[in-house]
């Protein structure tokens, strides 16, 4: 006579892990803002209704604009080539759906915590250099992408300071991973 195999739970699907990645990061960041007595990590200083919606269409710009420079880098300089040909294997699996899902959740999640949460309590270099040490991996030829999330995290941190609230870099984050992640997900560069 022959058991029946043990039930398993069911496998968390990617898209799932990264949006409960980014969700309790953000949950976290909300947690400290009440902690330390701010209610609204969203807003900056006073509020300025007119600042609050030209917001993201500042971000939106400044997202199409680093997404500009981002595909001239990997036009013309091999460290850019390199990152993306690095990248692509990491990416050229996932959906557009789950593209989408990471773009809007890392987002929100990370804009909530390192500039909402992390920059009134600690400042902007502080905010911006954890913000890249995110971003560091262990091979040398990742420094480029960590160089360039410290100065996102500068961007993201003075949009949020001069604008009062998370509208521009939110939008500015998701544009950015967007159209980054699909572009490198669906080209794969030759050598």
């Amino acid at each position: 006579m022959s058991l029946a195999p043990t039930p398993r739970a069911p496998r968390m699907n990617r898209a799932t892990v990264i949006v409960a990645l980014y969700s309790a990061l953000g949950l976290a960041a909300i947690g400290w803002g009440w902690w330390r007595g701010d209610r609204n990590i969203y807003e900056y200083g006073e509020r300025n209704l007119v600042l609050l919606a030209v917001s993201p269409f500042v971000g939106l710009a400044f997202g199409l604009a680093m997404v500009f420079l981002s595909r001239l880098a990997v036009h013309s300089m091999e460290w850019a080539r390199v990152l993306h040909r690095e990248f692509h294997a990491v990416v050229h699996e996932l959906s557009s759906r789950e593209i989408f899902l990471l773009a809007i959740s890392s987002a929100v999640g990370e804009e909530l915590f390192f500039r909402g949460a992390m920059l009134p309590a600690l400042g902007l270099l502080p905010s911006s250099i954890l913000f890249a040490l995110m971003h560091v991996r262990a091979q040398w030829r990742f420094l480029p992408w960590t160089i360039m999330s410290f100065i996102m995290g500068l961007a993201m941190g003075l949009m949020y300071m001069k604008l009062g609230n998370l509208g521009a870099p939110i939008v500015a984050h998701f544009t950015i991973n967007l159209l980054n992640l699909n572009y490198i997900a669906k080209h794969e560069l030759r050598a």
